[in-house]
C-alpha cells in the first residue's frame, strides 16, 4: 500500500552515528527501528524492558538491550554514545488498560525523567518524545461531534487521568531542557496509531485491532455477533503506522519544531460504529451488535487538527482508514492462523 511521505528530510546524521530507540520491543518503536535500518543507518540501539524474545519485531544487525528505563542506571547505559534518542517507551495500551492502570501509566514519567537527563549528559544531539492526544483538555472532548483539537488546546490543562497527565508533564520536561539547557527536543502527540505488528489481543489492544479480532472470531465461531464498548457513538481518528513513522522522522529533523508539541494523527473522524462497519465490509459479514454501556469508553470525541503540521511540513497523515484497516485486518487474520497452528505471535498482556 502506497503511503504519502513528507518531502526530503535533512537529518544531518551520518550512517554510523548511533540512534537509540526506547520502547523498541513494542509496536511503533519497533517499526521505527526498521525504518532507520531500511534507510541504511548502521548503528541502531533498540531498548525495551521485555525480554528480546518477546519483542514484536527484531531487525537484523540492530543492537538489542533488555533494560527497564524506569531505573536511572539503565537509562544511562541505554544512551551511551548516542547521537539521537527516541523515547517511545511507556506502560500503555487501549482504553481498557489506561483507565484501569493509572498508577502504572503515571510511573512512565520515570522513563522520560531519567532518559532525557541521561541523553543530555551523554551529549546527544537530539531527543524525541512520543506524547499523546490524551494530553488534551478533556472538557473539550465531551461531544461525539467534536471540534478537532489544535496544539494549544492542551491548556488550560485537564488531561486524561493517569496516562494523559504523565504525557503532559513529560512534554514540559522536554521544553525546559531546551529552554534551560539548550538540548534540542522534539514532541509529537500521537492520535490512535494502528497497523500490522501491533497488539491485537490480551487487553492492551486499541479499537482498530480489537474490532478486527472480534470480527474474525465471530466469523470463525459462527456466532455472528460483536460486543462494543459504550454505545458506539464515540468518535476518533486513527493514524496508520507508516504515516506515523514518516511523521516522527520529519518532526525530529525539523528546526521549526524544537520543543514544540505537534499533532501526529489523521483528521478522518469516524464513530466506533462506523469503524465496526468498515471491518464488517472488509470481512464480508454483518454482525449483531451488543453494547456494553459499563465498559471503558474514554472521551466522547477526539480528532486531530492538522493545520499546524500542514503549515510546517507541508504534509499530514493521509492513509484512508479503509485502506489501513484492510492491511491490519489481513495481518491479524494471519496472526490468528499462526496461533491456531502453534506458531509464535505478537502478544501483550496486562
Amino acid at each position: 500500500m502506497a503511503v504519502a511521505h513528507p518531502g526530503p528530510v535533512d537529518r544531518d546524521l551520518g550512517l554510523d552515528d548511533l540512534i537509540v530507540i526506547a520502547g523498541a520491543g513494542g509496536f511503533i518503536a519497533g517499526a521505527l527501528v526498521r525504518h532507520f535500518s531500511d534507510l541504511g543507518f548502521r548503528r541502531i540501539r533498540a531498548v525495551d524492558r521485555k525480554p528480546v524474545g518477546e519483542w514484536y519485531q527484531r531487525v537484523p544487525g540492530v543492537e538489542c538491550l533488555c533494560l527497564d528505563l524506569r531505573e536511572q542506571a539503565n537509562a544511562v547505559r541505554a544512551v551511551e554514545d548516542a547521537t539521537e534518542v527516541y523515547n517511545l517507551a511507556a506502560d500503555m495500551g487501549g482504553m481498557g488498560f489506561i483507565e484501569r492502570f493509572r498508577v502504572e501509566c503515571l510511573r512512565s514519567v520515570l522513563i522520560n525523567t531519567h532518559l532525557i537527563d541521561a541523553a543530555w549528559q551523554a551529549g546527544a544531539r537530539r531527543y524525541f518524545y512520543s506524547s499523546s492526544a490524551c494530553a488534551y483538555n478533556t472538557d473539550l472532548q465531551q461531544d461525539a461531534d467534536v471540534t478537532a483539537l489544535k496544539e494549544s488546546d492542551a491548556y488550560p490543562a485537564m488531561a486524561e487521568r493517569g496516562y494523559g497527565w504523565e504525557k503532559l508533564i513529560s512534554e514540559m520536561f522536554c521544553q525546559e531542557y531546551t529552554a534551560e539547557r539548550g538540548f534540542e527536543t522534539h514532541i509529537a502527540r500521537f492520535h490512535n496509531v494502528y497497523g500490522p505488528f501491533g497488539t491485537w489481543f490480551g487487553g492492551r489492544e486499541k479499537a482498530p485491532a480489537a474490532m478486527s479480532r472480534k470480527v474474525l472470531e465471530a466469523v470463525e465461531s459462527g456466532d455472528l455477533s460483536i460486543e462494543i464498548w459504550g454505545d458506539g457513538s464515540q468518535t476518533r481518528s486513527f493514524c496508520y503506522i507508516d504515516d506515523c513513522i514518516a511523521g516522527i522522522d520529519a518532526i525530529m529533523h525539523c528546526p521549526k519544531l524544537i520543543a514544540t508539541p505537534i499533532n501526529l494523527g489523521s483528521s478522518e473522524l469516524v464513530s466506533i460504529n462506523e469503524l465496526v462497519s468498515i471491518v464488517e465490509e472488509i470481512a464480508g459479514v454483518t454482525l449483531d451488535r451488543r453494547y456494553d454501556l459499563d465498559a471503558p469508553k474514554g472521551v466522547a470525541g477526539r480528532n486531530s487538527d492538522n493545520t499546524f503540521i500542514r503549515q510546517v511540513l507541508g504534509w499530514e497523515p493521509s492513509t484512508p482508514l479503509r485502506d489501513g484497516m484492510r492491511v491490519t485486518y489481513d495481518w491479524i487474520a494471519s496472526q490468528m492462523a499462526d496461533r491456531k497452528a502453534g506458531k509464535r505471535i505478537v502478544e501483550e498482556r496486562w
